[in-house]
């Protein structure tokens, strides 16, 4: 009997004792929730967005850049799809015309058709590889806007005592944008120009 209402005593203090440990961690838990909330809470108002893809939009230099870049894009494929047209009906007629070639004939045209895609694959790569002609370009027209829209948004940051400024069109996901912290208007001020766009806004839910 002794030793049963031993038992029970030690199962009752472990029980205590977990009880009292998930308490304090829970105290813990609710401790750090609060610290993090308040926290943010007091330091709001030195975040702030801006919309790159909006401010672009706006920016003339920029919308001409674009269609520069876009009718050589267009140019250049054009041309790229002409070549590979060409190679892809070379090859029909070599099928359709290999029987009635001696060998030596048949690997003239093979050559000839491997060195014409050779050829089309070298452009391809010279106009879209990683550094060709067309990333030099964007380079050449776009690097300059962008340089000055963050030299602008850093200048924004600096007169409104931000710490941070995110991107709306950037990587980072903002499922909710209250307008109120948007600072694309103040960037485009600061780059000198005006607005002709009425579509910026929030996405806050409906109350």
């Amino acid at each position: 009997m002794f030793a049963l209402l031993k038992s029970i005593e030690q199962k009752s203090s472990t029980v205590l004792a977990l009880i009292f440990n998930n308490m304090k961690l829970y105290s813990k838990l609710v401790f750090l929730v609060l610290f993090i909330f308040l926290g943010f809470q007091s330091i709001a108002q030195k975040f702030a967005y801006v919309d790159s893809e909006y401010i672009l939009s706006q920016i003339p230099k920029y919308k001409s850049a674009q269609l520069q870049l876009n009718e050589l894009t267009a140019q250049w494929q054009q041309e790229v799809d002409k070549k590979f047209l060409e190679i892809d009906n070379l090859r029909k007629a070599f099928k359709v015309e290999k029987v009635l070639l001696t060998k030596d004939m048949q690997m003239a045209r093979e050559k000839e058709i491997n060195t014409k895609e050779d050829e089309a694959k070298k452009f391809q790569l010279e106009k879209f590889g990683s550094d060709g002609e067309l990333f030099q370009k964007k380079y050449e027209l776009i690097r300059p806007i962008q340089d000055k829209l963050y030299t602008a948004i850093n200048k924004v940051a600096k007169n409104n005592g931000l710490d941070f400024i995110f991107d709306k069109s950037g990587d980072l996901l903002m499922l909710v944008s209250n307008s109120k912290y948007d600072r694309s208007d103040e960037v485009l001020e600061e780059l000198g120009v005006v607005s002709t766009s009425s579509e910026k806004g929030s996405n806050l839910p409906p109350q």
